[in-house]
């Protein structure tokens, strides 16, 4: 039977009802296109998945965007600690370095807003002995070595030089040593020598002193008045 022909059926024939199976099969073939795959209902579900994913893929967004937002911020949290510490480092160096300290450089690294943060620095520092002045070498060397470990956390850098300082103040210390003793002997044949020479003097001054006094004497004896004569009977 083919379907939508009763249309064109004789007028006498369209009291006549067709049969059960019949309009099952005609109401079955009339809405057999509810059960399209392509149906609106499941074209809905497709908008409202792709609509999901879209929200999904936002809130991934959003949630990267955060995380790399607190990074920054830990980030520049991290820069800025360094930055004061690598400051107060550098100028613990060069305050009690004083004339023998120079100025703190520093290497800087940009953060995540821009700003330089000071992550290294150094103080170059004189530690030269004072040529020919060992009691000035030694003081030079204790600043030197209170400068090196002035920072409340002396680096190993800063610790070589405190040994080195240290070094060139024991041998200070031995050079000035030897040049009290020297200065001492030398004061003592000073002192010596002296001695002789008051020794010499003292030594030669009798003879004349003898001398004079038998001059003395011989004067004294010609201004003496003659015997006297004895004019008695």
């Amino acid at each position: 039977m083919r379907i939508g022909s009763a249309a064109y059926l004789p007028s006498s024939a369209r009291t006549l009802l067709p049969t059960r199976g019949a309009v099952d099969s005609v109401a079955s073939e009339s809405s057999s296109p509810l059960r399209d795959p392509a149906s609106s209902g499941e074209l809905a579900s497709s908008s409202e998945t792709r609509a999901a994913d879209a929200r999904g893929a936002g809130a991934s967004a959003t949630r990267q965007t955060r995380q790399q937002e607190q990074q920054d911020l830990q980030e520049i949290a991290e820069l800025a600690a360094r930055d004061r510490e690598v400051r107060a480092h550098e100028q613990a160096h060069a305050s009690v370095g004083a004339a023998y300290a120079g100025s703190p450089s520093y290497t800087f690294k940009r953060g995540p807003d821009g700003q330089s943060y000071a992550v290294g620095g150094e103080v170059g520092i004189d530690v030269s002995a004072v040529a020919g002045d060992p009691e000035a070498t030694l003081r030079k060397m204790e600043v030197v070595q209170r400068a090196a470990l002035a920072p409340a956390d002396p680096s190993a850098q800063d610790r070589r030089v405190a040994a080195e300082a240290a070094a060139k103040a024991a041998q200070a210390l031995v050079e000035l040593g030897q040049l009290r003793r020297e200065e001492a002997a030398e004061e003592t044949a000073r002192k010596a020598e002296a001695r002789a020479e008051t020794d010499d003097a003292s030594e030669a001054s009798p003879p004349g002193a003898t001398q004079e006094l038998g001059l003395y004497l011989q004067v004294a004896r010609s201004d003496a008045p003659g015997p006297l004569l004895d004019i008695r009977a």
